[in-house]
């Protein structure tokens, strides 16, 4: 029982950090003296862990975007008729984008 104390006051001296979602449902509501608020720890506790987890989005730089690998000139039979590898490794987004174009082109996607 004490760990579920210690818990639950360690994460209220934390909640500007948790979602609004879970603050507002946590909020206290007296009704003739007598705390009838719900609060849902676990909801807390996950959110804090998740925060930990994932980090604070803000901290994290934006990456600029990338020069494609795949030259937009470069056709289906440029890909197939060399054995050379690419210098370096191709987005797996890119390569949809390159393949749909091309089977656009072709009739085979609609």
């Amino acid at each position: 029982m004490e760990n579920n104390v210690s818990i639950s006051v360690s994460l209220e001296g934390n909640i500007s950090s948790i979602p609004n979602s879970i603050v507002n449902d946590s909020k206290i509501s007296m009704e003739n003296g007598v705390d009838t608020s719900f609060i849902n720890h676990a909801a807390i506790t996950w959110a804090e862990m998740r925060r930990q987890w994932v980090g604070h989005q803000a901290e994290v730089p934006k990456k600029a975007p990338r020069e494609p690998v795949i030259s937009w000139c470069t056709t289906y039979d440029d890909l197939l008729s060399t054995s050379e590898r690419f210098p370096q490794p191709i987005p797996l987004s890119e390569m949809v984008d390159f393949l749909v174009d091309i089977w656009h082109e072709e009739g085979l996607y609609d």
